[in-house]
């Protein structure tokens, strides 16, 4: 639930990650009974939990077509990232994957641990995908055809430029964000979105992850492929490994630094989707995400340790998010917050300073312009030094729970 250090120091966080743990023992109990829907969201859980909480937020006809969307395209990812598969037999299963997702009996050993189950049974996620609505199958096998087509083209294509970059994270990433606008839709609950704001939810969620795990996947063995691009890189270091070395550290920092302000480019587009949605729980589902990317970046900016282990949000303050985002004043009030954030660890002396100080001058902007920073309900980033009423609270709860717990024992006996 996070450690008790963490607790101590940010006590506020205690009550958000008792609810947050909470619904997802709720969400574990709201599996389905039958066999290959009961397979398709356990292992939802088990490749993504922050997702399986996130999706609960929709309406059951939506959620089951998320579910399987998500899952066809982490298996067809899992195909992409599997090195010990050869190119010529890789390339071929992305381009077909579209149609393998219409086999009740199509399967392919590739991958680890989760990964290899959800490919060896995939069969069950086919079989829940055939159950879905018409316009549903055509959404998700559309966005399967076109991101299998660009992973197969990257198979053999190194990202060298910014414009590659864009194109690849288009792939895995901006088709995530269409194809959840074509579900949005289908459902009857939204407009279609337009292609490039959707994209622009994609990318922004994409370069996050690429930037956090730069560490992890530089060190992946075998090898993994990267994606920051050398167009960015080759400013700072002659190699992407040597960013990792701490005699690099300096270079390392702005190149970072420059990674983040590239990203930074999508959150406008971000605020103007999110802002022009209906539905209260497709909202959250896209709203939670989004702030978690920008505070990730927020946390990165300007921060060695991204190439020495991993760096994240904390727990408390995930479920903070959370709990906490309700509203699109929420979503102002966040990115206005972590934007701030953010502006306060520019160096002034960073080669890119200028850039990011007014990228983030336009995203603070639209948050202001939106009239709503006043009327958010919830905070992100609020100076937690407020032991006394926390504290009681803590107390209360704990009591709470100790009474519940002996009233429980003394029932059972």
């Amino acid at each position: 639930m996070g450690s008790l250090g963490a607790i101590v120091k940010h006590p506020d966080d205690l009550y958000p990650l008792l609810k947050l743990k909470m619904a997802a023992r709720h969400a574990e109990k709201q599996i389905p009974s039958e066999p290959h829907w009961g397979f398709c969201y356990s292992m939802l859980h088990k490749v993504s939990r922050s997702f399986a909480l996130v999706i609960q937020q929709l309406d059951t006809d939506l959620r089951n077509a998320v579910c399987i969307f998500y899952l066809v395209l982490r298996a067809l990812d899992t195909v992409e990232d599997d090195t010990s598969i050869a190119t010529e037999v890789k390339v071929p299963i992305l381009k077909a994957f579209h149609r393998h997702i219409y086999d009740r009996d199509w399967h392919f050993s590739c991958g680890t641990k989760e990964y290899k189950v959800l490919m060896g049974q995939f069969h069950l996620v086919s079989t829940a995908f055939l159950e879905l609505a018409k316009n549903y199958q055509e959404a998700i096998e559309d966005i399967t055809d076109r991101m299998g087509a660009g992973m197969a083209k990257f198979i053999c294509k190194e990202v060298e430029t910014i414009d590659d970059y864009d194109e690849y994270c288009h792939y895995v990433a901006g088709l995530v964000g269409l194809g959840l606008s074509k579900l949005f839709h289908a459902s009857g609950k939204e407009n279609l979105a337009a292609d490039s704001l959707s994209n622009s939810m994609g990318l922004f969620l994409q370069k996050t992850n690429i930037i956090r795990d730069y560490l992890e996947d530089i060190n992946e063995i075998p090898k993994s492929r990267m994606f920051w691009p050398r167009q960015i890189w080759s400013k700072y270091v002659n190699k992407l490994e040597d960013l990792k070395y701490e005699e690099n550290s300096v270079k390392a920092v702005q190149c970072l630094n420059d990674m983040v302000t590239n990203a930074l480019m999508h959150a406008e587009d971000c605020l103007k989707y999110m802002s022009d949605l209906r539905d209260d729980s497709i909202f959250r589902f896209c709203a939670i995400p989004q702030i978690m990317a920008i505070g990730t970046l927020a946390i990165c900016y300007n921060n060695v340790e991204v190439f020495r282990g991993v760096v994240k949000m904390r727990r408390g303050l995930t479920a903070k998010v959370i709990d906490r985002t309700k509203t699109i004043a929420d979503v102002y009030g966040a990115f206005f917050d972590f934007a701030s954030m953010l502006e306060s660890k520019v160096d002034k002396n960073d080669p890119n300073a200028t850039k990011t100080l007014s990228r983030l001058v336009a995203i603070q902007k639209t948050c202001r312009e939106s009239g709503l920073l006043n009327k958010r309900k919830s905070y992100i980033l609020r100076k937690e030094n407020g032991y006394g009423s926390t504290l009681i609270i803590i107390l209360v709860l704990l009591f709470s729970i100790m009474f519940a717990y002996s009233s429980a024992t003394r029932h059972s006996n």
